[in-house]
């Protein structure tokens, strides 16, 4: 399993992580996603066959782009 962890720079209320959480969750092999109100992360677990690429094409789609992969 995968986990990265965005910055959303978009999400502005709960129906923005609502919305992230909804719409991602849904794609084939994600297994978690935490989308943060107060920090602008959103924290993603998934396996195959999601993919980074797949999930900031998504993202950028629902009009939550990426503002950058954080990294601990």
């Amino acid at each position: 399993m995968t986990t990265v962890t965005y910055s959303v720079p978009a999400i502005h209320c709960e129906h923005c992580t609502h919305t992230i959480e909804t719409e991602v969750g849904e794609l084939q092999g994600i297994q978690s996603v935490k989308a943060d109100l107060n920090t602008k992360k959103v924290e993603i677990k998934f396996d195959a066959p999601a993919s980074e690429d797949k999930i900031k094409a998504l993202l950028a789609e629902i009009e939550y782009p990426v503002g950058g992969l954080i990294t601990l």
